[in-house]
Formats: structure tokens, C-alpha cells, sequence
């Protein structure tokens, strides 16, 4: 099966049935990093992930990676419990700082390059993509961004620099997405990460189809406003 090599020009997509089953979920090369067609890509269940000077790579793989409801241990129950938790939440206030520290504070990442952080701090912009961050006092320690796709958050990366900061964020944003109408958070590829934190394998075609009913679904006005999740 032959990559199509896209055109700056061309938006559309192959369908992600399409893509090669080695490496696994590999569909299409070439394009650029523009807002449209981030968003038309999220929309039909593709990602971009590449190295840093090498073509821009989209990947739709199978099984995918979902979580459907967020499992928190009891240790976790008692770290995030109101009063003793040592960190404060917000949402969108700082956009730019959680991606550049995602990009820099991995070790061996070097898909989130310099385009990568201009493209999506772009669709932030526009009020598509998203940030949590965790703040220990005034010190951002932790966060991840995603895109929204009707009722689905579909996850990029998160990072911590203290203990238990990352997952704090994605429990406490699951639980504030889920009240709001969110369905599920897209995960991508399965970690181990993720994994202790309830997310599991899906045929991608029941991924596609959990996809199209979140694109169906209106989130009420103001889930994205810059706020604090406590």
C-alpha cells in the first residue's frame, strides 16, 4: 500500500482504514501544520506525530487508545481530596507554557517541535485546542492540552515535574469534562500511564464511531472559558 504524499494545497484525507497495519496506523505524509488541517484530521480520527526535520507524519492507529471513565486509586482519592491537596487547577491560562513544557521536560521527545508549538498554540487561539495546568503556588509543575471534538478531548501530552502532578490533572479534568457533557478522552496509544488510569484498547473502527456521535453532541457555551477547576 502506497502513502499518499499530501499537497499543501489539498486538505482531504485517506480514510484511516486506509492506513498500514506496520508500522501500525501510518496513513499519509507531507502537508503542513496549518489550523484547517489539524482540525479536519482530529475531525476524522487522525494525529500528526513525527521527529523534529523529518516529514510531517499522520497516524491513525489500531486499537486505539480511549478512556471511557477515569479509574483513581485510593491513594490518588486521598492525594486530590479538597483541603489536602497541595496544588491548584485552571484551565486555559496558560496555554503556551504547558505545550512548551511538554515539549522540553520529556525525556527523548522530540516530536513536539518549535512548528508543532506554533500550530497549536494557533487552534488554541481559534478556541479548539486546550490546556489544564497544575500550579503549586505560583509555579505551573504540571498539565496537558488536547483538541475538543464535539464531546470528545482528544489528548497530546501532558507533563509533571512534581510527584503525582499529571495524573492530578487528568482525573481532575475528566471529572470537570464529564459534568459538562464529555464523553470520552481520546488517548491515542496506550502507555502505561494512561493505562493506570483507566484508559484502554478499542478497535478503531468503534473509536470512528464513538468519534462521529461526539461530533454530534454541543458542549454548553462557556466549558472552554479560561477558569479555575479548583
Amino acid at each position: 500500500m502506497f502513502i499518499k504524499i499530501y499537497q499543501k494545497n489539498i486538505i482531504d484525507f485517506p480514510k484511516p482504514e486506509k492506513a498500514l497495519k506496520d508500522p501500525n496506523g501510518l496513513l499519509a505524509s507531507g502537508g503542513d501544520l496549518s489550523p484547517e488541517r489539524l482540525l479536519v484530521a482530529y475531525q476524522n480520527g487522525i494525529f500528526p506525530w513525527f521527529n523534529e526535520g523529518e516529514p510531517i507524519l499522520w497516524w491513525s492507529p489500531d486499537p486505539r487508545a480511549v478512556l471511557l471513565k477515569c479509574h483513581v486509586s485510593r491513594s490518588m482519592k486521598r492525594f486530590i481530596r479538597p483541603g489536602r491537596c497541595p496544588y491548584h487547577f485552571s484551565l486555559n491560562c496558560a496555554f503556551s507554557d504547558v505545550i512548551t513544557a511538554c515539549a522540553t521536560k520529556r525525556s527523548g521527545c522530540t516530536w513536539i517541535s518549535s512548528d508543532i508549538v506554533k500550530a497549536y498554540c494557533q487552534i488554541n487561539r481559534l478556541g479548539r485546542a486546550h490546556s489544564v495546568e497544575v500550579w503549586l503556588k505560583d509555579k505551573l509543575v504540571g498539565g496537558l492540552y488536547g483538541i475538543s471534538v464535539g464531546a470528545m478531548f482528544c489528548g497530546e501530552s501532558m507533563f509533571s515535574i512534581a510527584d503525582n502532578a499529571s495524573k492530578s490533572a487528568l482525573i481532575i479534568f475528566e471529572h470537570y469534562f464529564t459534568q459538562k457533557g464529555g464523553k470520552w478522552i481520546d488517548c491515542q496509544v496506550l502507555n502505561a500511564h494512561t493505562a493506570s488510569l483507566g484508559a484502554e484498547e478499542i478497535p478503531r473502527n468503534d473509536f470512528l464511531s464513538l468519534l462521529d456521535q461526539a461530533q454530534r453532541v454541543s458542549l454548553p457555551k462557556g466549558v472552554w472559558l479560561t477558569q479555575s477547576l479548583g
